[in-house]
């Protein structure tokens, strides 16, 4: 069985050269240039990019052609696929892989859309490449994501809020408010529409930084040991600052630290500090 994904599942800051995994970009437009994520250009040039530019970016999910051409590919190697995706709740790039499969009757595929993005997303494709290694069955796979997306959470926070409110992730009067009173939110993934939420809210960066911890605590209240892993955009000195205030509260098992896709940081912005977690044990050994 081989496995599709998207860019946004941010596999890349897993740095495991060992995972084999077909990335279909998604897309962002700056001004009068379209990029194809983890393609065209790295995300560090990205954001300088964006913080020169007078233009906001826009983004755009992978299209049908594309999906079904990358199915057909791996049709030819395996034509039973495992296909990946960020959640159906922040991007259509499910429904065109979901679409895709109709024109690909040659492959055996299934959609699981992970309710979710970044690095939970990516966790979920690295267990399920480690276990079709080991010679799990596609519905043990399945039942396996369906235990993480329910088990694990991703929250974040930022400094500037121009971003989400031009995606309109958050409304344009709300976001005018939280900006000129100096909030900054503490936004998750929900569970059953895998959209954004704001859990709640701080009057400086540290402290929605210590609210990151103190989610943390809530979420997972009876649990000693945790996977996890901070994300960033372009903010390496606040994932750090996390990171030490995580290794404080908790005992911490932790996947690298990494710079988020810059599909999705064209949404929140450079200044973004993230969190993906979950209980260890659920794990199994598959990562």
């Amino acid at each position: 069985m081989q496995i599709v994904t998207d860019s946004a599942t941010d596999t890349q800051m897993l740095r495991n050269k060992d995972l084999k995994v077909r990335i279909v970009p998604l897309k962002v437009t700056l001004g009068d240039k379209t990029y194809r994520d983890g393609v065209d250009i790295s995300a560090d040039d990205f954001y300088k990019e964006l913080e020169s530019s007078s233009a906001l970016p826009t983004t755009s999910q992978p299209s049908v052609g594309e999906f079904a051409e990358v199915y057909r590919q791996a049709a030819k190697e395996d034509p039973d696929i495992l296909s990946i995706h960020m959640s159906s709740g922040l991007s259509g790039t499910v429904d065109s892989a979901r679409a895709a499969v109709e024109l690909v009757p040659e492959a055996n595929i299934s959609i699981f859309d992970t309710k979710t993005l970044s690095g939970v997303s990516g966790w979920q494709v690295a267990v399920a490449f480690n276990a079709i290694k080991a010679g799990w069955s596609r519905e043990k796979i399945l039942a396996k994501l369906d235990e993480i997306t329910a088990s694990s959470h991703t929250f974040y926070t930022l400094k500037e809020l121009k971003y989400l409110i031009h995606g309109g992730r958050i409304s344009h009067i709300k976001g005018l408010l939280a900006s000129m009173l100096q909030i900054k939110p503490i936004i998750g993934v929900d569970k059953i529409y895998g959209k954004y939420f704001q859990a709640t809210q701080a009057r400086s960066f540290n402290n929605a930084l210590t609210g990151l911890v103190d989610t943390v605590a809530k979420m997972l209240p009876n649990v000693e040991a945790i996977k996890a892993q901070v994300v960033h955009t372009a903010n390496p000195e606040g994932a750090e600052t996390l990171k030490e205030k995580l290794n404080q509260a908790f005992k911490c098992s932790w996947l690298p630290t990494g710079q988020i896709s810059f599909v999705l940081g064209a949404h929140t912005g450079p200044s973004l500090v993230g969190l993906a977690f979950a209980p260890q044990s659920i794990f199994e050994g598959l990562l």
